[in-house]
């Protein structure tokens, strides 16, 4: 049994910004650190390499030219039907804005999401000062919105960072201009609440809830999604996932600046144990009941991504999702092995009691 309590203490890779940051290495406490770098592929967390959000255009630790992303700057067309589609925009959780909102990005951008489209996407975000004392927002994660107030992100995006220094932003887009059709709202973070069976080392139960201290206004580019029931079914599901993280795995993958999306289908269980039991996690390797797979294709959540959404559409609900993961761990980006989220569906139960116990409802990521 011993080798399966250290299965992903060796092997995960986490899909965030802030595993590296917490230790030097997620897998400290391995007995085989010779062979580490050949076992593993480095985590998905980047916040050694300061990407600034905002206007202060650096990232990855080099300057950029800011780009604007008005419908002449991008190479976006204006979407006529998105001002009359606006009409039904937020009338409840999880509406996605197919043909974005205020203008339309065209097709050869390849897998950008169209602005406004998922609305319930925020990025986490840091405070740290420069040298001479500016503040820039580095970003940590990415979330979801559930309610005006509360953000859904994984644990170990959180865990152990003091929520005095977190903030979040909805209605993110491109994050190197303000140059959008509606702005993005920032909020600072209250406080945040751990799952608590969360376990660092592998990630089990890897869910946590970001308490903000005003909520956010609901608006074209800013809505909630909505969360799972107990008797839903996802398996085989076409679903996605938005984020600003790698477009592939390794020293090749450049991070996205405007937020990226990626089409993936739901993996049931057994052939995903089969899928991930073919990699160096062993043919002994067994998926704990807290994570749901998805992907094994080309397009495909990877480092940076960790703690966005993973969501599938509502049966008989055109173009409404529920979310049914949180990106947490893979092997490899844009491969045949799935990725591994957090089953969101699991905790329901947990997010409405922490909803209840701040005093707050349930009804904004409600569909039935």
């Amino acid at each position: 049994m011993l080798k399966l309590v250290i299965f992903i203490t060796f092997f995960v890779i986490v899909r965030s910004q802030s595993m590296t940051e917490e230790t030097s290495s997620p897998y400290a406490n391995s007995e085989n650190k010779q062979s580490l770098d050949e076992l593993i592929s480095e985590p998905k967390s980047d916040n050694d390499n300061n990407r600034v959000i905002g206007d202060n255009t650096q990232i990855n630790g080099q300057n950029i030219d800011v780009k604007s992303n008005s419908q002449q700057g991008s190479g976006g067309t204006q979407n006529p039907e998105s001002s009359n589609s606006s009409k039904n925009i937020n009338l409840g959780c999880g509406i996605r804005n197919v043909d974005g909102v205020g203008f339309r990005t065209p097709s050869s951008l390849g897998n950008v999401a169209q602005f406004g489209e998922f609305p319930w996407t925020v990025a986490i975000l840091k405070e740290e000062k420069a040298l001479d004392e500016q503040i820039f927002n580095v970003y940590v994660c990415g979330g979801s919105l559930i309610d005006p107030g509360v953000v859904l992100t994984a644990a170990h995006c959180v865990d152990q960072k003091d929520p005095k220094i977190l903030k979040i932003r909805a209605g993110e887009w491109d994050t190197q201009t303000k140059d959008e059709p509606y702005p993005h709202q920032d909020r600072a973070v209250r406080d945040y609440v751990i799952h608590p069976e969360y376990h660092h080392g592998t990630l089990f139960n890897d869910i946590a809830l970001l308490f903000l201290i005003q909520p956010v206004e609901i608006a074209e580019n800013v809505n909630t999604v909505c969360l799972p029931n107990a008797d839903d079914i996802f398996d085989n599901a076409r679903c996605f996932a938005s984020a600003w993280g790698q477009d592939r795995f390794g020293k090749e993958g450049k991070y996205s600046v405007i937020l990226k999306r990626d089409e993936l289908p739901i993996v049931p269980r057994e052939t995903c144990v089969q899928k991930l039991r073919e990699t160096r996690l062993g043919r002994h390797f067994q998926l704990h009941s807290s994570f749901i797979c998805a992907g094994g294709e080309r397009g495909d959540t990877c480092k940076g991504d960790g703690g966005s959404a993973l969501v599938c559409p509502i049966p008989n609900a055109p173009h409404r999702y529920v979310q049914t993961g949180i990106v947490a761990w893979g092997i490899g980006c844009g491969n045949s092995t799935p990725g591994v989220y957090a089953n969101v569906q699991m905790f329901r139960n947990w997010v409405d009691k922490q909803m209840e116990l701040n005093h707050l409802t349930i009804k904004s990521y409600l569909y039935r």
